[in-house]
């Protein structure tokens, strides 16, 4: 994936005196008094502000926070208590600037932070008048934000059509290149694991998938309807039966490329959605009527890891199981514990996903959790994401 790098930049001293507009994700979430709950994805925007400030840039940040009307300036869609947050961690004061579209004075050295980018009228659909405002502020644009990467908003795309130089922050550029390693040029044996309640949500992904994956594991509800797919009972879990069709063709994509999708062939079940239901674990077989299944069982999870152990590249998004209930979280346990274990190349990503890991603290041991969820599912449908595309051509001159 061909792009400009704002490191690359950097280092080769292109940036002194320059102005610097960064477009990152700060879009953390908060309670009703308005203090901020979780401030990862602040912390990981100071990599590319102190690149900037220490090549000598006059640098500019924003982001959009929430869920603003455009044009409508309310106090709770303030980046105020986001510039706060920012100055604690930086160790320096970051002013705030309103109504900054038309014109701000930065000089080098300095930080400032810039309103909320979607309350600005056009914001949202790229309108080319206030992209070409956006590219007037800057010398160097730097997009760091993968969780917008699939967008094409004026402050995401259209700054970047008409800055002089487009350039791809830290962030970003290792989102670019660990989906480039996961996909475009993969270690085989290249897994894929996709869970979740529906299959309808996912079908394109697992379409996408079926044409490149040497495994295809499925969890979840999608698992359950897999398991229709093939002929088995699933009781009263939760399925889409109506996308059986949609699923044997899956299968079918996978076994005429000599793939596969592995079945369940244990499952754990129970009589109802609780935390404190009892979990019975049963052959694939051998599911009542009156059964949820809530899980993979032992056998399946076993067989899933070694798989796993023993493959060049993982793509993982989502649980198998109902993990949040711990009499129902082995499955997804087991394959958390065995992307950690397996020498692979591993990808992540998906709220469920990066939760998961958390819960089994297995962080250091995948090779790239991704930041962006609806982003990195698009990615694994096999889009191109407007960012990617806009970055590229930038490149090219």
């Amino acid at each position: 994936m061909n792009f400009i790098r704002f490191s690359d930049l950097c280092a080769q001293g292109r940036v002194k005196n320059q102005r610097v507009f960064i477009r990152a994700d700060l879009n953390v979430p908060q309670d009703d008094a308005g203090h901020i709950t979780e401030d990862t994805r602040i912390r990981a925007s100071i990599p590319c502000i102190r690149l900037a400030l220490d090549a000598g840039a006059a640098v500019m940040v924003t982001s959009h926070l929430g869920r603003p009307t455009e044009g409508e300036f309310k106090p709770e869609d303030s980046l105020a208590p986001v510039a706060k947050r920012l100055g604690e961690l930086l160790g320096r004061d970051v002013p705030l600037v309103a109504h900054w579209v038309d014109g701000v004075q930065v000089a080098p050295g300095q930080l400032m932070m810039l309103e909320n980018v979607r309350l600005n009228k056009g914001e949202k659909k790229n309108d080319p008048a206030l992209a070409q405002k956006l590219a007037a502020l800057c010398d160097i644009f730097v997009h760091d934000a993968f969780g917008t990467a699939h967008r094409a908003e004026a402050s995401t795309y259209g700054i970047a059509q008409y800055a002089k130089i487009a350039s791809a922050g830290p962030l970003l550029a290792a989102e670019m290149d660990a989906i480039g390693k996961a996909l475009a040029a993969p270690k085989r044996p290249l897994a894929a694991i996709v869970a979740g309640s529906k299959v309808s949500t996912k079908l394109t992904i697992l379409q996408s998938l079926a044409k490149n994956v040497d495994q295809l594991i499925v969890g979840g509800g999608i698992a359950n309807t897999f398991m229709l797919a093939a002929g088995l009972k699933i009781g009263k879990s939760l399925a889409e039966p109506d996308l059986v069709n949609e699923a044997k063709t899956v299968i079918e994509a996978m076994k005429a490329r000599g793939a596969a999708v592995p079945i369940p062939v244990d499952v754990v079940t129970a009589k109802e959605f609780k935390a404190d239901a009892k979990a019975t674990i049963k052959k694939a077989t051998e599911v009542a009527d009156d059964d949820l299944i809530l899980d993979i069982g032992p056998e399946t999870a076993k067989q899933l890891a070694a798989q796993l152990k023993a493959a060049g590249t993982i793509v993982w998004n989502g649980p198998v199981g109902v993990f949040e209930f711990d009499a129902f979280a082995h499955g997804t346990e087991t394959i958390a514990r065995a992307i950690a274990e397996s020498s692979a190349f591993s990808i992540a990503g998906g709220g469920d996903t990066l939760a998961a890991i958390a819960k089994y603290g297995i962080e250091k041991d995948v090779g790239y959790i991704s930041t962006g969820g609806g982003a990195f599912l698009e990615v694994l449908e096999g889009k191109t994401l407007p960012a990617f595309e806009i970055l590229g051509k930038r490149a090219l001159g």
